[in-house]
C-alpha cells in the first residue's frame, strides 16, 4: 500500500503549537513534505521557512496570515460552509468536534460543502483541486497550508472555530499538490487523492501533511476528520 505522510520540520511547523517529532521518511515524495528539492541529490531538500500563527482570541479578530497568492472563498461558499458546520453540529451534540470543507477544481469551481470524511474534490477526471476553504466546530480553530504548483508551500492560514479559512488559488490554472492541516485541540487526520498514485494512506496527527511535494502531481481529492 503507498503511504505518503511526512512530519514538516521546525521552520513550517503548524500554528498552534511547538513542531512535532520527525518521524519515518515518505516512502513516495523525493523530498519530505514541506521541503523543496534543491539539487539532484536523493538527500538535497532545502526546508521553505514559514512564520509562525496564532489563533484569533475572539471572531472579530482577525488571523495573522502569511502574504502570499491565497484567495477567498465567495460569500455563498462561507456560508454554505458556516451551515454545514452548524448542521453537522447539531446532528450529533452541542460540543461535537466537526470539519467541514469545500474545493474548487479544475473545470466545475466551488463545490458544495462536506463534512467529516467525505470527499471533496473529484476522482477519474483527471481534474486538479486549486483551492480549498475549510471551517471547523469544537476543535479550537483550524490552520490549513496549501503546496502550489511553482509557488511552494503557500503560507498557514488560520481561524477560530466557525470562521472560513481558505487557501490555494483560483483563476491561474494553479494545481494544489499537498494540503498541511492542524487543530487548535486533538487530533486531525485526512487523505489525499493524488494524480497516478490514488488514495495515499490516510495520515492522523496535528499537524498532518497529505499529498507530494518535487513530483508536479496535483492533488484531486481530499478526506479530512477529526
Amino acid at each position: 500500500m503507498l503511504r505518503l505522510s511526512a512530519d514538516a520540520p521546525s521552520s513550517v511547523a503548524g500554528c498552534f503549537r511547538g513542531p512535532p517529532s520527525v518521524g519515518s521518511r515518505p516512502l513516495i515524495a523525493r523530498c519530505p513534505l514541506a521541503q523543496e528539492p534543491r539539487g539532484r541529490g536523493e538527500h538535497e531538500c532545502a526546508a521553505r521557512p514559514l512564520a509562525r500563527h496564532r489563533l484569533p482570541k475572539s471572531g472579530t479578530e482577525q488571523p495573522e496570515l502569511v502574504p502570499g497568492p491565497a484567495v477567498e472563498a465567495p460569500a455563498s461558499v462561507v456560508a454554505d460552509l458556516k451551515a454545514a458546520t452548524s448542521r453537522a453540529r447539531a446532528a450529533l451534540a452541542p460540543n461535537a468536534r466537526v470539519i467541514c470543507y469545500a474545493a474548487h477544481v479544475q473545470d466545475i469551481g466551488w463545490q458544495s460543502a462536506v463534512c467529516d470524511g467525505a470527499v471533496a474534490g473529484t476522482t477519474g477526471q483527471s481534474r486538479r483541486m486549486e483551492a480549498l476553504a475549510v471551517s471547523t466546530g469544537g476543535v479550537g480553530g483550524v490552520c490549513a497550508n496549501a503546496h502550489l504548483a511553482d509557488i511552494g508551500w503557500q503560507g498557514w492560514a488560520c481561524g477560530s472555530d466557525g470562521q472560513v479559512v481558505t487557501v490555494g488559488t483560483t483563476g491561474q490554472s494553479r494545481r494544489m499538490e499537498a494540503l498541511g492541516v492542524q487543530v487548535g485541540s486533538g487530533s486531525v487526520g485526512a487523505q489525499a487523492h493524488v494524480e497516478g498514485y490514488g488514495w495515499l494512506s490516510s495520515v492522523a496527527g496535528n499537524p498532518v501533511y497529505a499529498g507530494t511535494t518535487g513530483q508536479s502531481r496535483r492533488m484531486e481529492a481530499v478526506r479530512i476528520w477529526v
